[in-house]
């Protein structure tokens, strides 16, 4: 950005940090992640991206939910109607809000008397700080910490149960930066997460890293946008890279699932969808195997438990093809 618009975010979010104490460079990585830094807000009727999502049965109650939400929105003045635009989700404005969250925590951030998350980023900004406080944000807290784990390592345990930094540090869990960590993180409950699978970066996830999925309950969505903001507070690119790998498809998803039912762990309804319970039956399956079991499936995982499966699958009888 010029440094124009430099000055003017630090203006604004120097009073928003003091008010509520979520980081300014966490505030600037929802507003990037969520519209391109007011950019791209979204161009659907609200209200009718709700009514659809009503309609269509799986959302059902929260959409109408959002629906009276929205229209208590335009009916006290909060917002008119050809305001009321946004994603098919029916989140609006430069952080991306749903009704029920303007209702609940969208606030003045520039001191006009307005709530106008659409216009204005030091309301839009000061909005999202407050919901992420009202969900529990630690005041002085990281969000997660890269760690390096030694040779031999037991990945069951990822995405388990959380202990204290010191508690790692006795399995031999260590900050992959070598620096100490500060009094809030250290005494924090932490989760280790893998997610891209034991030889990518591996992350003590802190308590502020739940509360930014508040946000959007997605382990992605928190990991690019803690991440993001890392990287907007001058902190260095991570220790381990990324792995390069070919994206899995559809039917590479939906075969390693039934594959895992057929031999005999449970990842939930075969629907492509690579959730908890997936990741659980995967880690399962590794363990079983002897294999690193950090639940991370990949296009060849997939193949290798499609095989696994076909070969213990009882063999089609001859009368049953017509032959």
């Amino acid at each position: 950005s010029s440094p124009v618009m430099a000055s003017c975010i630090a203006v604004w979010l120097s009073p928003i940090e003091d008010r509520f104490g979520v980081p300014g460079p966490i505030l600037t990585a929802v507003w990037g992640a969520e519209s391109s830094y007011g950019a791209v807000q979204g161009d659907m009727d609200v209200i009718r991206s709700l009514a659809t999502l009503a309609a269509a049965g799986r959302r059902r109650d929260w959409a109408e939910s959002q629906i009276w939400a929205a229209l208590r929105m335009i009916s006290t003045g909060a917002a008119v109607r050809e305001q009321m635009k946004g994603s098919w989700a029916g989140a609006m404005g430069q952080t991306q809000m749903i009704p029920e969250s303007y209702l609940a925590n969208a606030v003045d951030g520039d001191g006009d008397g307005r709530r106008d998350i659409w216009g204005s980023p030091a309301d839009a900004l000061a909005s999202a700080a407050n919901l992420l406080q009202h969900y529990g944000w630690r005041r002085g807290g990281g969000w997660a910490r890269e760690v390096l784990t030694p040779a031999g390592f037991d990945f069951s345990v990822t995405e388990g149960a959380m202990q204290t930094a010191s508690a790692w540090a006795l399995d031999g869990v260590r900050a992959a930066s070598g620096s100490d960590w500060s009094e809030t993180d250290a005494n924090a409950p932490a989760q280790l997460i893998a997610p891209a699978g034991s030889t990518g970066p591996l992350f003590l996830v802190l308590p502020n890293h739940f509360v930014i999925r508040k946000y959007n309950n997605s382990t992605s969505y928190a990991l690019a946008v803690g991440l993001l903001a890392d990287r907007i507070s001058g902190a260095a690119t991570l220790t381990v890279a990324w792995p390069v790998e070919p994206p899995m498809t559809a039917q590479d998803r939906v075969g390693a699932q039934q594959a895992l039912i057929t031999l005999g762990f449970n990842p939930g309804q075969p629907d492509g969808v690579i959730g908890m319970n997936t990741r659980s039956a995967v880690r399962a399956w590794q363990k079983a195997r002897g294999l690193p079991a950090d639940g991370y499936l990949t296009a060849d995982l997939s193949h290798r438990l499609q095989s696994e499966a076909a070969a213990i699958a009882p063999a089609t009888p001859a009368s049953a093809t017509g032959n």
